[in-house]
């Protein structure tokens, strides 16, 4: 995996390399997923101006929902975004690294034996358990260490959390006022279906907890979350998948910009016979002679094996997947483009050119989440803006 510094704009058939760059690298990788990290920060800011005093924080766990935590790390920060949350103590390291000043939450929590690893990284944990809470009592007894840390109370996800009453038995610690808390929050579990009631429920629950203790800053909202109100949002706003493009309102129009392009080569373009098969287990056969394009893109590289009428763009078209998606390679009907518009070394484009990471999950009978995280490092990452 390759990261490039603002390289040119992709073209259809090609990636364009700036000088500076030694091109080398990208010709021995599969393909380019391209990060527009104007667009992320464009994202953000469209996110962190529905409601204002309450921060914007960042979720780049995962490295960065697969578009690269300490890039997209460091230009968020750039950009203004002073708080961030990872899933493990390993990506609070990388995210430190990027943003040296910034407040890291470790979502995962504090692992046995992990808390002088928070210290030496200066992260906070996001405690969600009653044993977790004691171990980071002592260390931080024992230690000296005042870093903070965050306490996760559950309000109907039935995930990670204290209980309500687990919340409430806290209460004469929190009025004490030497607590060590820096954020009390929850997760909503249905926040992007509107009128879902779950939500309603949840965002009683978290008030009433946030009434009692009164004093350390709260936090609910994700990126759905974002969109159901201003008494979702609190003190804190924790988007994640929004920022990088994927709808957080299915409901509706996807109001965020794209972020990501993904292309692949095209590794073979072959004549196929009519009554022919195409891929394993024989399943599509060639009505009529054909040409295929065989892209070196397939299910190790996140492009799953489920999809079902999916398409993928080659010069300027939209072209229908054939056959199963294997681990390396998928294949695409290509008879109705121009026999000189497709050529060895071609890319063809997965993600972008109209196809959504969102249309793309629908095929793959998923989410958009896990299409962007599972895009495989094969696949070289180059970013464009975002003061990089």
């Amino acid at each position: 995996m390759t990261p490039v510094s603002d390289p040119k704009s992709i073209a259809p058939h090609a990636v364009a390399i700036p000088e500076s760059v030694d091109g080398a690298a990208l010709v021995a990788t599969t393909g380019v997923l391209a990060v527009d990290l104007d667009a992320l920060i464009a994202n953000w800011r469209k996110l962190a101006s529905r409601s204002v005093p309450a921060e914007c924080a960042a979720v780049v766990k995962a490295d960065a929902y697969g578009c690269g935590l300490p890039t997209v790390t460091a230009a968020l920060a750039t950009a203004g975004c002073k708080t961030f949350f990872v899933a493990t103590l390993a990506e609070a390291r990388a995210a430190r690294a990027a943003a040296k000043a910034a407040t890291i939450y470790v979502l995962d929590g504090c692992f046995v034996g992990a808390a002088p690893a928070f210290a030496e990284t200066n992260a906070r944990p996001v405690i969600g358990d009653l044993a977790e809470l004691a171990e980071w009592d002592a260390f931080c007894k024992q230690s000296g260490w005042s870093g903070g840390a965050a306490l996760h109370i559950d309000t109907g996800m039935n995930r990670l959390g204290l209980s309500i009453a687990e919340a409430q038995a806290l209460l004469p610690r929190i009025q004490s006022g030497d607590h060590g808390f820096t954020l009390v929050m929850s997760h909503l579990a249905c926040a992007e279906l509107l009128n879902h009631p779950m939500n309603a429920r949840q965002v009683r629950a978290f008030q009433d907890i946030t009434l009692a203790y009164a004093g350390i800053p709260a936090s609910l909202s994700n990126s759905s979350g974002v969109f159901l109100g201003q008494q979702f949002q609190f003190d804190l706003m924790r988007p994640g998948a929004a920022l990088y493009g994927i709808n957080p309102t299915p409901e509706a129009d996807n109001p965020m910009q794209p972020v990501v392009i993904l292309k692949a080569r095209i590794v073979q373009v072959r004549d196929v016979d009519a009554g022919a098969t195409v891929g394993y287990g024989a399943t599509w056969t060639a009505r009529r002679a054909s040409r295929i394009a065989v892209i070196a893109a397939g299910y190790a590289d996140g492009y799953l094996r489920a999809a079902t009428g999916a398409e993928v763009v080659v010069a300027g078209r939209r072209c229908p997947l054939v056959g199963r998606i294997s681990m390396d390679l998928l294949a695409v009907d290509v008879t109705e483009l121009p026999a000189n518009a497709v050529r060895r070394g071609h890319m063809a484009t997965l993600i972008g050119d109209g196809i959504t990471v969102d249309e793309l999950a629908r095929h793959f009978g998923t989410i958009g989440y896990e299409v962007l995280t599972s895009i495989g490092n094969r696949f070289a990452r180059v970013y464009r803006g975002g003061s990089i």
